[in-house]
């Protein structure tokens, strides 16, 4: 579990700045930005280094359920498909889909409230009048419902899911795979 949180919150101290403020400027509607380079010197000209990371917080809130849940679900689906926890490829595809599935689902509110946060999208900002930049996960959920109420925060839960089932899938097989192989490969050597 330590080990796990660690390496989430190292992976996403990375990872935030570069997928979840540069990736997401570049991808918004009529984004002013052409380049990675361009979006990172004129965030950080423009809003300083904290941009990078103001929703770093957000995101490890989504990153440590998201992996909770999912570690959980692929465990529960591993008892009932696989109970004698052979290697079973089918079993780990089905299991990792599903766990990333409801992983996904389960915390669509919190990836709303990080998109918002890194986004900062003028139009949806200045509907309600906001001024400067929202910072702050509170913000964001206040912002998010004050927009669309309860069903905004579910916006884009089925691409969100549609994008982790075969995510999670491919990784909990290919995972799975060389666990197998690698232990066999061992149980050969001694033998």
């Amino acid at each position: 579990g330590i080990a796990g949180s660690v390496a989430t919150l190292l992976h996403d101290a990375v990872m935030n700045p570069a997928e979840a403020v540069v990736k997401q400027r570049l991808q918004m509607f009529n984004s002013p930005y052409t380049s990675v380079l361009g979006c990172v010197r004129t965030v950080h000209r423009t809003e300083g280094l904290g941009a990078f990371y103001r929703s770093y917080t957000t995101q490890l809130t989504m990153n440590v359920p998201f992996q909770a849940i999912h570690f959980i679900t692929y465990e529960l689906m591993q008892e009932h498909l696989n109970p004698h926890r052979q290697y079973h490829p089918q079993s780990h595809i089905v299991a990792g889909a599903v766990a990333g599935a409801v992983a996904a689902a389960a915390t669509t509110p919190l990836d709303v409230c990080k998109t918002l946060l890194n986004t900062q999208e003028n139009t949806a900002l200045s509907s309600l009048k906001i001024r400067g930049h929202l910072s702050g996960m509170a913000n964001a959920f206040s912002t998010v419902y004050q927009l669309g109420g309860l069903p905004g925060f579910f916006k884009g839960v089925q691409a969100r899911v549609i994008y982790q089932m075969p995510s999670t899938a491919i990784a909990w097989s290919v995972y799975e795979f060389f666990k197998y192989f690698l232990t066999k490969r061992a149980l050969e050597r001694k033998t």
